[in-house]
């Protein structure tokens, strides 16, 4: 603990700061510009998916995260709606933009151990973690599905 903060300020400050940080990161990353999370240069290797697959058992876990980016009227990422590939790269970029939004929320979060005790403080660590860790996994190994279905299917274009 780096600022010394009553206990009760400390509980205050955690309990409204931290899920503000979720929701504010997540409604301003809806904000920003689609073209800033388009990137024509290739992700890491397709075959990567399946490491997802296997390592971290995407494929059994994913359909339980939420998907709050329809709550702030951005693009929704539960379900694969369309095969145009106009579509995609836009699935694609989303998936960016909410890898983006997860790695800031981990971030800022973590900045809750300045005025947090310990072991309170390893709980907002974990926590950070544990929120945000799965989210950032499946939206990566979603982008590499994605675009190992772009690939297969629109392999003369080779746009991403």
């Amino acid at each position: 603990m780096w600022i010394d903060l009553p206990n009760i300020w400390i509980a205050v400050i955690n309990i409204l700061g931290i899920p503000l940080c979720h929701l504010g990161i997540a409604w301003l990353s809806t904000c920003l510009p689609e073209r800033l999370f388009h990137k024509e240069t290739p992700d890491t290797s397709h075959q990567n998916g399946l490491l997802y697959e296997k390592l971290f058992l995407v494929r059994r876990w994913k359909h339980l995260l939420p998907d709050a980016a329809p709550w702030f009227k951005g693009f929704p990422k539960g379900s694969l709606d369309s095969t145009d590939h106009a579509y995609l790269k836009s699935f694609v970029s989303e998936t960016r933009r909410g890898e983006y939004s997860h790695w800031l929320q981990t971030l800022l979060i973590l900045l809750f151990v300045v005025w947090t005790p310990y072991p309170a403080c390893i709980i907002i660590i974990v926590y950070a973690i544990i929120s945000n860790a799965p989210c950032i996994i499946n939206l990566r190994y979603t982008r590499l599905r994605i675009l190992s279905f772009i690939d297969k299917k629109y392999s003369n274009h080779h746009v991403r």
